[in-house]
C-alpha cells in the first residue's frame, strides 16, 4: 500500500522485511548495539523516535514521522507509528489559494524506502512499542559524519544549551563568543556543535520578539480583569528583586468548587516548560466522579528549585482553603519531593512509575541481554504484590537472580520504593490515578492545555477556554450516560441495590468485580475471618474480615482503600454471608451519583445556556431512541411530548426574536448536516450517540453554501412533522393546532 507521498510500505502490522547484507548500507561507525532489530521495545514513542535518530545519524541520513494507524485521544489511541528517511516519498504540486500551482522548489525527496515500523501492545497493563518492520536500504548516497551534522534534523539545540545562550546574551556576549566558549566547555573541535550560527541567531531573534515584561504586566492586568468579573476566580503573583514577575498561580470559580469534592486525589504535573517565557509550567489536575479529568489549577514558574515549588503548592493550598489533598502523584524531582514534604507533610506523595522506567528502558535490556522478559514480568509481579514484607523478600531475591546489586538504577529504584511500588501505596486512596489509562486520558487533557501556548495574558483566557469545553462536553457526556439504560449482568441484590447509588463509571467498576467473585471461594476461617482465594488455587488467598453487627469489612488487597471500590473477595464474602446491599459507608459520597440541587444540571441556576441546549438535545435523543422500543412507548411519549410542547408555548415570549436563539447552539454533534431527499426537501436528522468523544477544536459555524442566503434557510420549519418553506418553528400551523394529537406527531 503507497503513501500519499508514494513511500510504498505495505508490509503489515507484524510483517518483517528479510535484508541482503549487501544491499544494506551501513556506515562503518556506527555501532551494533544501535542498529534496531525486529523485536526490540521501546517504552515509548519518542523513545524508539530517538533511538532511529541516533542509528541514522550514524549511518549518514536524518527520519521523519510518518503515517500512524489510529488518533491521539481517540479510541485506543496511536497504535503503529512509521519513520522514514528523510528523501522517502516523492514531492508534489499543491495548488495555492488563488488556483495556480506553487512554483516548483527544489526538493531532497526520491523515493527512498528505508524505514521502521513500531507497534503499540500492552504487557502486564504498561504499553510498550514494538519494532516490526526495519529496512535499511537506501537509494541515494549517504552523507559522511561532518556533513550529516548539518541536516536540519540535527541542528537542534537543547533546553539546557537554550538557557545559556539566553544568559550569555543578557551578559552581552556576541554569538562567536557563545559559540566558542560552548565548543570549549563541551570539549569539541572548532565548528563541531549541533547547531550553527543561523541557529543560535534564529533563537536570540524569538526572544527578543517577546516582549517578556510587558507581557507579563498584561498577564497580571487580565488576571485582575476576571478577578473582578467573578470574585471566586483566585490568582496570585510574585515579583523579584527587580520588579519582574517571578511566579504566578491561578484557578478558576468552577476549579475550586470541583476541588471541594474531588480534591482527594490529585495529579500535579511539572514536566513542561514555556520555551519562549523560559518559564516551568505545572497543572494540577484530578478526576471526578464520572472518571473524568477535571482541572484544578496552573502556575508558571521561573526558576525550577525547593523555594518555587514551596511556593506553588502554599498558593495552591490557599485557593483551596487549606484543604490539602489525601495523595499527590507528581514526576520524579528532588526538589519537589521536598518541597511536599514541608507544605503538604499530611499528604501522601507518589511518583508515577512509568517516570523512573523510562530511566531503565535505554540501558537495562542491553545488560541484561535474552533476560530481560523474564525479568520485566518478575517486575510487575513484585510491583502488584500486596504486602510490604513480600516485596522486601522478593526484591532481595530478584537482585541476587539478575546480578543486579552493582547496577546503579535499580538501587536508586529500590531506594524510591515507597513512592511507587503498590505495596507501598494501598493504604492510601488514588482514584484511580495509578491505572495506565487514566494516566493517560489525564496526560491527553494536559496536552490540551500546553496546545493553548501563546502570549501570555491571551494564554490565561486560551486555558479558560478549553477548562469551559471539557466542562460543557463532560456534562453532556454524564447526561448521556444517566440517560442510558443500566445493564445487569450477574442478577444480584448487591447489584441493582449499587447501580441506583454509582455514576455509571463507579459502577462499571464495581460491576467488574461483581462477575470476578462467583470465581472466588470463601472459607470461614475464624470468626468473622474468611480466607478467599481463586478456585485454581490451593493456598494463599486473601484475608477478608466481616462483622456484621457493625457493618464492618475489610480486605488484605485494600483495594477499598486503593481505589474507593469494594474488591472481589470482600463482594463474595457479602454474598456468601446473604448480604443483599453494601453497607453505605462502602458506597463512598465520592463515587456516588449525587442529585442534590448544587450539582443536578436541572435546577441549577447558573447553567449556561449552550449547556441546557446540549442536556435537551441528549434528552430528546434519549427519548426517541426508547420510544422506538414498543408501540405503547411511542403512543405515551407522542402524547407527553405535546402537552410538554403546548405548555412551552404557552409561556411568555421575549420581545426579540426566538429565531437567532433556535440556531445559535453551539452543539453539532447531535445534528447531521442538512440533506436532501429524493423530493427535494431539505431534512434535519437528530440522533444520539452514548460513546462520543470530545475533541479539542472550535465548532464550525454554519457558512452559506451554493448562494443561499442562510437567513432564507432559517425560515425552513424545523418541526419534523412539517418541513415546509414560508414558515419557521414558531409559526408552524400544525404545531400551532389546538388539535395536536398522536397522528399529527407521528414522526416518532
Amino acid at each position: 500500500m503507497a503513501s500519499e507521498n508514494g513511500t510504498d510500505l505495505s508490509q503489515d502490522d507484524t510483517g518483517t522485511i528479510e535484508e541482503n547484507p549487501e544491499e544494506t548500507i551501513l556506515s562503518q561507525q556506527t555501532s551494533v548495539n544501535l542498529v534496531p532489530f525486529i523485536g526490540q521495545r521501546f517504552v515509548s514513542q519518542d523513545a524508539a523516535y530517538e533511538f532511529y535518530c541516533s542509528f541514522a545519524k550514524q549511518c549518514g541520513f536524518s527520519i521523519r514521522r510518518h503515517r500512524t494507524r489510529g488518533k491521539d485521544g481517540v479510541g485506543r489511541g496511536v497504535t503503529r507509528r512509521d519513520f522514514t528517511c528523510h528523501r522517502g516519498g516523492f514531492p508534489q504540486m499543491k495548488p495555492s489559494d488563488d488556483g495556480k500551482m506553487q512554483r516548483n522548489r527544489k526538493s531532497s525527496r526520491c523515493g527512498c524506502q528505508a524505514y521502521m515500523r513500531i507497534v503499540k501492545r500492552v504487557d502486564f497493563d504498561v504499553p510498550e512499542w514494538h519494532v516490526t518492520g526495519f529496512s535499511n536500504v537506501h537509494n541515494h548516497e549517504l552523507l559522511k559524519l561532518n556533513e550529516v551534522r548539518l541536516l536540519p534534523a540535527y541542528c537542534s539545540i537543547t533546553p539546557d544549551d537554550k538557557t545559556r545562550i539566553c544568559m550569555f546574551a543578557k551578559a552581552g556576549m556576541s554569538v562567536r563568543q557563545m559559540l566558542r566558549l560552548m565548543e570549549l566547555e563541551k570539549g569539541v573541535k572548532l565548528g563541531c556543535l549541533p547547531f550553527t550560527e543561523i541557529d543560535v541567531r534564529n533563537l536570540l531573534q524569538s526572544f527578543r520578539n517577546v516582549n517578556r515584561d510587558y507581557d507579563a504586566i498584561d498577564l497580571i492586568a487580565m488576571c485582575k480583569k476576571m478577578k473582578d468579573k467573578n470574585p471566586n476566580f483566585q490568582y496570585d503573583f510574585k515579583m523579584d528583586g527587580h520588579n519582574r514577575l517571578e511566579h504566578i498561580a491561578w484557578s478558576y470559580a468552577s476549579s475550586v468548587q470541583l476541588y471541594e469534592a474531588f480534591g482527594d486525589a490529585l495529579v500535579f504535573d511539572t514536566s513542561h516548560r514555556l520555551d519562549s517565557y523560559d518559564m516551568l509550567f505545572g497543572i494540577w489536575v484530578g478526576l471526578d466522579n464520572h472518571g473524568m479529568a477535571c482541572f484544578f489549577g496552573c502556575v508558571l514558574l521561573r526558576d525550577e528549585n525547593m523555594q518555587s515549588f514551596s511556593w506553588s503548592l502554599k498558593t495552591f493550598l490557599g485557593f483551596m482553603n487549606g484543604k490539602a489533598p489525601q495523595t499527590l502523584l507528581t514526576d520524579q524531582n528532588i526538589w519537589l519531593k521536598e518541597a511536599v514534604a514541608v507544605e503538604m507533610p499530611e499528604t501522601k506523595h507518589a511518583v508515577y512509575i512509568w517516570h523512573i522506567l523510562a530511566k531503565l528502558s535505554d540501558s537495562l535490556p542491553t545488560f541484561l541481554g535474552s533476560s530481560y522478559d523474564d525479568w520485566k514480568a518478575e517486575f510487575y509481579r513484585l510491583y502488584n504484590l500486596e504486602l510490604e514484607e513480600d516485596f522486601e523478600e522478593e526484591w532481595s531475591k530478584m537482585v541476587n537472580k539478575y546480578g543486579l546489586h552493582e547496577y546503579k538504577h535499580i538501587t536508586s529504584l529500590y531506594a524510591l520504593r515507597t513512592f511507587w511500588a503498590l505495596p507501598f501505596l494501598r493504604h492510601y486512596f488514588f482514584a484511580g490515578l495509578l491505572s495506565p489509562c487514566q494516566s493517560e486520558a489525564i496526560n491527553a487533557f494536559i496536552q490540551r492545555i500546553l496546545s493553548a501556548q501563546s502570549q501570555l495574558d491571551r494564554f490565561v483566557e486560551r486555558v479558560a477556554e478549553i477548562v469551559e469545553f471539557n466542562d460543557r462536553a463532560a456534562t453532556k457526556q454524564k447526561m448521556q450516560r444517566k440517560l442510558q439504560k443500566i445493564c445487569l449482568k450477574t442478577g444480584s441484590p448487591i447489584e441493582s441495590h449499587a447501580a441506583t447509588v454509582l455514576t455509571p463509571y463507579a459502577f462499571g467498576k464495581l460491576q467488574e468485580e461483581l462477575l470476578m467473585a462467583p470465581q472466588y471461594a470463601s472459607l470461614l476461617v475464624d470468626e468473622g475471618c474468611f480466607q478467599v482465594k481463586h478456585h485454581t488455587e490451593t493456598d494463599g488467598g486473601c484475608k477478608v474480615i466481616w462483622i456484621p453487627c457493625q457493618e464492618h469489612i475489610s480486605c488484605s488487597c485494600r483495594q477499598f482503600e486503593f481505589s474507593g471500590i469494594l474488591c472481589r473477595h470482600v463482594l463474595r464474602v457479602l454474598s456468601t454471608d446473604n448480604c443483599f446491599q453494601i453497607p453505605d459507608q462502602y458506597l463512598p459520597i465520592r463515587w456516588r451519583n449525587v442529585t442534590s440541587a448544587s450539582t443536578n444540571p436541572l435546577r441549577t441556576t447558573t447553567r449556561d445556556r449552550s449547556e441546557k441546549i446540549q442536556l435537551l438535545e441528549s434528552m430528546a435523543s434519549a427519548l426517541v431512541s426508547e420510544s422506538l422500543e414498543t408501540e405503547e412507548r411511542l403512543d405515551v411519549a407522542c402524547e407527553q411530548v405535546a402537552m410538554v410542547l403546548n405548555h412551552v408555548k404557552d409561556l411568555p415570549r421575549p420581545i426579540h426574536g426566538m429565531d437567532d436563539i433556535a440556531y445559535a447552539c453551539p452543539s453539532h454533534s447531535l445534528i447531521l448536516p442538512e440533506v436532501e431527499d429524493t423530493d427535494g426537501i431539505v431534512q434535519s436528522i437528530t440522533v444520539g450517540n452514548s460513546h462520543e468523544s470530545f475533541t479539542l477544536g472550535k465548532l464550525k459555524e454554519r457558512r452559506p453554501r451554493d448562494g443561499v442566503d442562510v437567513s432564507r434557510k432559517r425560515r425552513h420549519c424545523s418541526e419534523p412533522c412539517c418541513r415546509h418553506f414560508g414558515h419557521d418553528a414558531s409559526s408552524c400551523p400544525i404545531m400551532g393546532s389546538d388539535t395536536l394529537n398522536a397522528e399529527l406527531l407521528g414522526y416518532l
